[in-house]
């Protein structure tokens, strides 16, 4: 059982690095809780409505996520981290990242999302 939530969350959070799903407003509100924020990478705090208004741009994002865990703090909360890699203009930026995940009525709903800079391993 916990495979298959770990494959469900990795998908989840894998379909928010791709355009075509992170601006997929249908798909993003049925994602982000009601009461989902957000601290950006940049270190600037995101609303859940300011996440769906974002404007559409490209995302260049390593997939699958890098170093990929998920730990499951109860039944329907889990804990997710992994390192993003995105190229912006020819230039790889690394993330270390962190998600809350709540299950709700059997669907999983991201309740919060940290990004802190960090640099490539060595």
């Amino acid at each position: 059982m916990i495979t298959q939530e770990l494959e469900q969350l990795r998908t989840l959070e894998e379909k928010l690095w791709i355009s075509e799903w992170r601006f997929n407003l249908e798909w993003l509100d049925t994602v982000l809780a009601d009461d989902f924020f957000e601290y950006g990478r940049s270190g600037r705090i995101y609303t859940r409505q300011e996440c769906l208004d974002l404007p559409q741009f490209q995302i260049d994002a390593a997939i699958p996520l890098q170093d990929f865990r998920a730990r499951f703090i109860s039944d329907d909360v889990a804990h997710v981290t992994y390192t993003s890699i995105m190229t912006h203009e020819g230039k790889k930026d690394f993330g270390l990242r962190s998600s809350i995940w709540v299950r709700k009525d059997g669907q999983w709903k991201l309740k919060f999302h940290q990004g802190t800079p960090s640099h490539p391993k060595i």
